[in-house]
């Protein structure tokens, strides 16, 4: 007799598992199918056809095949869980929260269900009971890298740094990971007469937010300080004086013997940075003479206000469904205040929008033409104000000390802009928040912005 570990639908569900540790969801289902087929409701083949179609962005159709097999296994917690996470995913807040306790009822020692839990409590702003989810995931799990990471999210939002930066930390145990060059991680060690690498990690936005502590880590006694970052970040960073080599992802490293490297964004923590003690000296950035000079002749002869827009950011950010405008006509009431030039500065994602302008729009579309930062710098630097979502270019006029109105989500507000408020200690003086009152709330948030530009306009 055949040993059913040794069984064609065995062997079909262990090469979809291999297929899924190698990253490939639709090789992973296409087994889990064919195993199915030689063996129908089989619980754990449901269970990972499920996931593996999550991967492939067929919500309905995982949420299909998780169901069906908590039918088959009802006391399973894990795939519970795993329905609970599909169902928060979509904003499906009651239901998920219903999974994730029938997980608990299974066993109220899974980390992972209390991590879950705790993210989407701190998502609906219930931070006493997210708090405590995410406290107890980790008293289950020190090791627990997202519960800590959300727990970081949390005290950094509150202003409680010293938990948050380091908390923080558990972020380099999560994807995306940032390159890891040879040599030693920099953990506080003297830097007197020592080279450094700093390598930049997470968004765009990240690294103009947190290259203002370049010069921090200059002054620590370095010898010299070399920076790593994305390639449309160069030619911007090259501006920073501190700096002494500024190289991108995509060139050969050179054969340089560092003595340290460090994450970008662990600076805050070596720093020992809280709310009152972070650098926040406007500008911190400068835009290219020549640049600027070029961009000029492109840009509205000065004839009232030039204000530019940015009305969407990178579609594969977590929470970019909130943080982003349905289209730029949701900004269309700001078209009817006198005394303003508009600058589109889309760039990617809803470019396309201009193409569908009402008629009492004038814009001079820029974005398509921006080849990297340096550009937009040296853009940005010419206009009055910056009208921006939650994106990139909000982060580069605030370190140009630009004045910006940052447009912001009711749901997964980032931390870094606090629970609260219309200011921002990252950019003091020049960056003025305007928040959703609920979710999905763009109206209010459009008309409280007609009323503050017109006010602007006039006494322009």
């Amino acid at each position: 007799m055949e040993d059913s570990a040794a069984s064609p639908a065995h062997r079909l569900f262990h090469q979809g598992e291999q297929f899924l540790d190698a990253g490939d969801p639709e090789a992973a289902a296409q087994a889990f199918q064919e195993a199915l087929a030689l063996q129908p409701d089989w619980p754990e083949a449901l269970a990972n056809l499920g996931f593996a179609r999550e991967l492939q962005g067929l919500a309905g159709e995982a949420e299909m095949h998780y169901r069906h097999a908590l039918t088959l296994q009802p006391d399973n917690a894990t795939m519970h869980l795993n329905l609970g996470a599909l169902l928060a995913l979509q904003k499906r807040h009651g239901e998920a929260e219903a999974s994730y306790a029938a997980a608990l009822a299974l066993g109220a020692d899974s980390s992972a269900v209390w991590s879950n839990l705790g993210a989407l409590n701190l998502n609906l702003k219930r931070e006493e009971t997210a708090e405590a989810c995410l406290r107890q995931a980790i008293a289950l799990d020190p090791d627990n890298a997202r519960a800590r990471f959300n727990l970081a999210y949390l005290q950094l939002q509150r202003g409680q740094w010293e938990e948050g930066w380091e908390l923080f930390e558990s972020r380099l145990h999560l994807p995306p990971l940032p390159p890891q060059p040879d040599g030693a991680l920099w953990q506080g060690e003297s830097l007197q007469d020592q080279s450094l690498l700093v390598v930049c990690e997470r968004g765009h936005g990240d690294v103009i937010q947190f290259c203002r502590y370049l010069p921090w880590l200059k002054a620590q006694g370095l010898r010299a300080l070399t920076l790593l970052c994305p390639p449309a970040l160069k030619a911007l960073l090259q501006s920073m004086p501190e700096v002494d080599a500024v190289l991108a992802f995509d060139e050969t490293m050179p054969e340089a013997d560092f003595d340290f490297w460090m994450p970008l964004l662990s600076a805050p923590y070596r720093a020992q940075s809280r709310p009152h003690t972070l650098p926040a000296t406007l500008p911190y950035l400068q835009p290219d003479v020549g640049l600027r000079a070029h961009w000029a002749a492109r840009l509205p002869v000065a004839n009232g206000l030039r204000v530019g827009l940015v009305w969407k950011g990178n579609p594969q950010f977590e929470n970019d469904r909130d943080r982003s405008l349905p289209h730029l006509q949701t900004l269309a009431p700001l078209w009817q205040v006198p005394g303003v030039q508009f600058v589109g500065l889309q760039k990617g994602a809803g470019e396309q929008d201009t193409e569908q302008n009402s008629t009492d729009l004038t814009l001079v579309v820029l974005g398509p033409e921006l080849r990297d930062f340096a550009d937009a710098a040296a853009v940005i630097d010419q206009l009055d104000l910056l009208i921006s979502v939650d994106t990139a270019t909000a982060h580069l006029a605030g370190a140009l000390g630009k004045p910006c109105w940052l447009l912001l989500p009711w749901y997964m507000t980032d931390w870094r802009w606090g629970a609260e408020g219309t200011q921002s200690a990252w950019y003091p003086g020049v960056m003025r928040l305007f928040r959703q009152p609920r979710e999905g709330d763009w109206d209010s948030v459009v008309t409280e912005l007609q009323s503050a530009l017109r006010a602007l306009s006039a006494g322009h």
